[in-house]
């Protein structure tokens, strides 16, 4: 059992999500597998490890002496996989693709950390999604970070940041409109094919909303940088500029007083940003130690 570590991840992720649905979303395999390796660690040591109760899962005696040794194997583990990269990343350099919203303005938060982490031969590249996926299925990238589910087969996918369209104006803004009150801003909108713009259009459909009488032949631009300048530098025009944009986009605008934003009643616009890799490189050491590395930093990157 110790030659395949992925078990004792898992259960170490249970014991520590103390759910199983949880820590089936976390490690990025099926409920029905975090069950069958939990079961396979329990008849390989004869004897029970958790158990389920109410209020989650919890350890048998024999389930916490698991986890304090599997915790110890986890830390000598990674400290031999650091010892092991100092020496690889000086030949290999990890070519990782982020989607724009994620290369111009979550990356560089903590860029830092990733040549400290992961070494200098670091080479990122930015693209949209689809072309993101493409490239990692043609190994031209080792790991695409994406904002749009674009899903393939042959590709892991972990779930990464949790991200929220808001509407926001280069005028202030009461703490919330009603969808209604939108037709009286002057819009700018990213492409029809944009993710952003789907997902916004979709939310106002689904409670009967026509999204044409403020989206439709407005200003159009395809890229979401272009939207924020032009609403920035924009100011009094007989209408308040607006768009939906990430909230990644707009924090540092936002705390300094020169963007706003406003909350649509009924509406909370969310998706998720994802970590993806070849399903063929799930026990690659550099691309393992790189999406760990990403993982961690996603309770700085909450806001």
């Amino acid at each position: 059992m110790l030659k395949d570590f992925s078990k004792i991840n898992t259960f170490l992720t249970v014991a520590r999500e103390r759910s199983f649905s949880k820590a089936s979303a976390k490690i990025g395999i099926s409920q029905p597998a975090v069950t069958q390796q939990i079961k396979y660690i329990e008849d390989y040591l004869q004897c029970k490890i958790l158990e389920r109760k109410k209020n989650g899962i919890v350890l048998t005696k024999e389930g916490n002496e698991l986890f304090r040794t599997a915790m110890k194997l986890e830390k000598c583990i990674g400290m031999a996989e650091k010892e092991l990269l100092k020496v690889i990343n000086k030949k290999i350099a990890l070519q990782i693709g982020a989607s724009s919203t994620i290369g111009n303005y979550i990356l560089p938060s903590f860029h830092d950390k990733i040549n400290e982490n992961l070494g200098d031969e670091v080479i990122i590249n930015i693209g949209k999604s689809a072309d993101l996926i493409e490239e990692l299925l043609e190994k031209r990238i080792d790991i695409a970070l994406i904002e749009a589910p674009v899903f393939k087969d042959g590709i892991h996918y972990r779930e990464w940041l949790d991200d929220e369209i808001i509407m926001f104006s280069n005028n202030v803004l009461p703490k919330s409109i009603r969808p209604e009150d939108m037709s009286g801003f002057s819009w700018m909108c990213r492409e029809p094919e944009s993710h952003t713009r789907k997902l916004a259009m979709e939310a106002f459909e689904s409670v009967g909303i026509d999204c044409s009488t403020f989206f439709d032949n407005q200003n159009i631009l395809s890229d979401a940088t272009a939207i924020k300048q032009t609403i920035l530098k924009n100011r009094g025009g007989e209408r308040p500029m607006a768009s939906m944009i990430s909230k990644f986009l707009i924090e540092d605008e936002v705390k300094n007083g020169q963007l706003f934003i406003t909350k649509i009643k009924g509406f909370n616009i969310t998706r998720k940003f994802y970590i993806a890799y070849l399903k063929e490189n799930k026990h690659d050491a550099i691309v393992i130690n790189a999406v760990n590395f990403l993982m961690k930093q996603k309770a700085t990157l909450s806001i």
